[in-house]
């Protein structure tokens, strides 16, 4: 398979690494066997939460927030179910960016209180993901200034896949690496990196259940749209697939699967349980995958990359309070 021929560039995302705040690069990887007994594998985890957003997404917004300080830009905006807005208001706040983040009023309550919290602009809409979408594009059009669109923008992308290039450096023992499935970035980044530099590495796309838009277009090789979602996996919730994102996915990625909301819980439970790690439902999708499939990952060494930790913690405790330990 030929990388190449994303839209993602393997030199550059290799500059990207001199753009980005050390404080995102070079997190944690690390074999995790305390989960090996339940889930049959041996599993390392890429631990994404442990940075002053807590979640990958700074890698990418750095790169915009940067791009855009040397144009002289000075003003942002962006839609968002949270880690986006709260990372692109970090990077914005370093670089004296005026930075909008347009948000559902039903997004998690602690991701929108750290948007205000870092000094965004933060303006909800009464709808989903799709809707504050179209109410960014309407801001950036009417206001004359720079939407920063996820996953469609080649810095969320790339900025992602410097996730890829610790994975490769790391001289991987892994067969597997795990990737949330939502817009794309995150997959598609870490695929490119991957299919480039380690193409033996198997790439495992996994969305919930009751978000699967982006996966039925992947195993359809053309969009398709969804009318509604329903998962607790609020990161990954789309509805309409973007084309050059899922030309770019159909190059990388392996496989998509998609899991059910009882396993994703279960994983964030089991990360609770057996790592120590409070996630977000989104990064716990690749525990979920391989509950789901242990066959499939018998005796495989997997990566998983835990993308997020940004909860609402009375909603967390509901759910993981509900989880049984081991998996179903």
């Amino acid at each position: 398979m030929d990388a190449n021929t994303t839209r993602l560039d393997t030199a550059r995302i290799r500059a990207a690494r001199r753009v980005i705040d050390p404080v995102f690069l070079d997190t944690p990887l690390y074999r995790c066997e305390p989960l090996e007994p339940d889930l049959g594998c041996t599993v390392s985890i890429k631990l994404e939460t442990a940075n002053p957003v807590r979640s990958f997404k700074a890698r990418g917004t750095e790169l915009v927030a940067s791009l855009l300080a040397d144009d002289g830009s000075r003003a942002v905006v962006c839609a968002s179910a949270g880690n986006l807005g709260q990372a692109l208001a970090w990077s914005g706040r370093g670089r004296g960016l005026d930075v909008t983040v347009v948000a559902s009023r039903f997004a998690t309550v602690a991701k929108l209180d750290r948007i205000r919290d870092l000094g965004a602009g933060l303006e909800l809409v009464d709808g989903d993901h799709e809707l504050a979408r179209e109410r960014a594009a309407s801001i950036a059009r009417y206001d004359g200034i720079r939407l920063v669109e996820d996953s469609l923008d080649i810095e969320t992308c790339e900025g992602a896949a410097t996730i890829g290039l610790e994975l490769v450096d790391a001289a991987p023992s892994f067969d597997a690496v795990l990737v949330a499935l939502g817009g794309g970035a995150l997959a598609t980044g870490v695929g490119h990196v991957l299919k480039a530099l380690a193409p033996d590495v198997e790439v495992i796309c996994v969305q919930p259940l009751g978000a699967p838009a982006m996966t039925q277009s992947w195993r359809g090789r053309r969009v398709v749209t969804t009318d509604s979602t329903n998962t607790i996996a609020d990161g990954v919730a789309g509805r309409y697939p973007i084309p050059e994102v899922l030309d770019d996915l159909l190059l990388v990625a392996d496989d998509a699967v998609l899991v059910q909301e009882e396993s994703i819980i279960v994983g964030m439970r089991m990360l609770l349980d057996h790592a120590g790690l409070v996630v977000e439902p989104s990064a716990a999708l690749g525990i979920a995958a391989i509950i789901e499939d242990r066959d499939r990952f018998a005796g495989r060494h997997v990566v998983t990359i835990v993308c997020g930790s940004n909860v609402d913690v009375d909603t967390y405790h509901r759910w993981v309070g509900a989880a049984p330990s081991h998996g179903p």
